[in-house]
């Protein structure tokens, strides 16, 4: 079953994460999918402060991974986009992250779906008119 959000701006996307991020548990993976610029980060952004971490976000696009601790649970901020293969993914330690007690964000996720849990939520972010964005959950 899936839900769809629609969101005006980037101030909604940043509140439409920042709503997630209160709610997350240790453990939980969330997959964002998407084309460029489709309001990923700054979604990302909302899940991070959701948590309650003050740390600034940006894209791991070319750091793979960003963290965030500051909050009342770690942040681990993937970007698939520039991996070209899952045993790259796993070389810099994915399973280890999977094994941590903290939340899991991955932009470009549908790269690598295999390696993602069973259990993981589905973000996928269209561009719609303007500034509009829609998200449906799966």
């Amino acid at each position: 079953m899936s839900k769809v959000i629609h969101i005006a701006d980037e101030t909604e996307m940043i509140e439409a994460g920042r709503a997630l991020g209160q709610t997350l548990n240790a453990g939980r993976v969330v997959a964002l999918c998407g084309a460029l610029g489709a309001g990923k980060t700054h979604f990302s952004k909302g899940v991070v402060s959701g948590i309650g971490a003050d740390d600034p976000v940006s894209s791991p696009t070319f750091s793979l991974v960003n963290e965030y601790r500051s909050g009342r649970l770690p942040v681990f901020h993937f970007d698939f986009y520039r991996l070209d293969s899952a045993e790259e993914l796993i070389r810099i330690g994915w399973d280890e992250y999977l094994d941590e007690e903290g939340v899991i964000l991955v932009e470009w996720a549908d790269k690598f779906p295999e390696l993602l849990p069973d259990e993981t939520i589905t973000y996928r972010f269209d561009l719609g008119d303007a500034e509009e964005r829609i998200i449906t959950i799966s």
